[in-house]
């Protein structure tokens, strides 16, 4: 039995609160953004890149820091989901510790695609309990989905994100500059996380692609439309983000997409990007959701053509229902008992399911097998 008088009752809010900032010409001398966040004078910074965006931008880099008089260590970081493990975290961590920051005042800066931010953030929260850190994103996916909340992971016993925590920077730092330097697979990597918001929640943004989007694929985004669309993209994002940082409420329609794709990014990671696995996801749901009545022929259509026309490459033949539905249960285990499984209830509307079957699963691998040809098939 309690005794009422020997119980104690602690409370406390953190605020949240970081901006995400469009910084154009980031390196440039008299740009002062990536340093606004911490100490000037006699001040440090670590600094993490992604290796081939230090291949372009690393003297640049270190000239930027040198014209302010900060003493910076740079270490690079290769890209690729494959290095997302403790391993990498903790050679991190071991040159991080021997570089000495303050605590409050010389934030750690990470500078390259989602995987890094993912990785950096997680350092961030555990080291010394948490220090400050600004994120850059450089790729696509990084720009408009990875860097602007506040969720760090990395792999662990095969699984994404197993380890990790929410961890808010300081701030975050865009600079479409950044994706120039991108190959277009990437770049169409990061397409695939906007027609999953587009499909959810924002048909304004699916028409702007429908429209523009091709050419502002050919042009890296650096086009205003592109502007228009990442910004936008952005938007949506943080609408969904913002009042659910913490993931209180496991309803999520950013979560479109990633139901399925887990393990199939997971088995295939030597061929298949995070996005074009969500993409996969979004296609054999937009077929489960056709199935139940919540999308007509006409809108399934649209969501099909939109993606043969961007000329996003996809492989049908590592699509296995098997593994699918294996991860639709765990992903039950990470929604705490629940599929929730966001569904397009029409062309940027969302409702969540709880009664999947396999048999649909199933039922829209095939079907998306059968019309592979519809799209461009990149070899396993």
């Amino acid at each position: 039995m309690i005794d009422p008088q020997h119980r104690w009752r602690v409370t406390y809010q953190r605020p949240i609160e970081y901006e995400i900032l469009n910084a154009p010409g980031l390196f440039q001398p008299e740009n002062l953004a990536l340093l606004s966040a911490g100490r000037i004078e006699n001040g440090r910074r670590f600094v993490v890149v992604d290796s081939n965006v230090f291949r372009h931008f690393g003297e640049a880099l270190q000239a930027y820091f040198d014209y302010h008089r900060i003493r910076t260590k740079i270490v690079t970081f290769p890209s690729g989901e494959e290095n997302k493990t403790v391993d990498a975290y903790l050679s991190i961590l071991y040159e991080l510790d021997s570089f000495p920051i303050h605590r409050r005042d010389e934030p750690i800066i990470a500078i390259g695609g989602g995987v890094l931010t993912d990785v950096v953030g997680f350092i961030a929260s555990s080291y010394r309990r948490s220090v400050p850190h600004i994120k850059v994103p450089t790729t696509l996916m990084g720009y408009i989905d990875a860097s602007v909340g506040i969720k760090t992971g990395i792999n662990f016993n095969g699984h994404k994100n197993r380890l990790g925590s929410f961890e808010p920077p300081r701030c975050v730092l865009l600079d479409r500059a950044f994706l120039r330097t991108l190959p277009r697979r990437h770049i169409l990597n990061g397409v695939c996380e906007i027609i999953k918001l587009a499909v959810i929640k924002d048909p304004h943004l699916f028409h702007l692609l429908e429209v523009s989007g091709l050419a502002s694929i050919r042009a890296h985004f650096q086009d205003d439309p592109g502007g228009e669309m990442l910004d936008r993209a952005i938007s949506s994002m943080l609408e969904e983000l913002e009042p659910n940082l913490f993931e209180e409420n496991l309803e999520r329609k950013v979560d479109f997409g990633h139901t399925f794709s887990y393990g199939l990014e997971t088995r295939h990671e030597a061929h298949l990007l995070h996005g074009e696995a969500v993409l996969l996801d979004i296609l054999a749901s937009t077929l489960i959701a056709q199935g139940r009545g919540l999308l007509s022929e006409c809108e399934v259509e649209r969501i099909f053509r939109l993606v043969h026309r961007l000329g996003i490459q996809l492989n049908t033949n590592l699509l296995d229902a098997a593994l699918m539905w294996e991860n639709l249960q765990e992903r039950v285990e990470h929604r705490n008992g629940y599929q929730r499984v966001p569904m397009p209830n029409g062309i940027g509307n969302c409702i969540f399911l709880n009664d999947i079957r396999r048999e649909e699963i199933e039922q829209a691998v095939q079907h998306l097998v059968q019309i592979s040809p519809y799209f461009s098939i990149v070899p396993a």
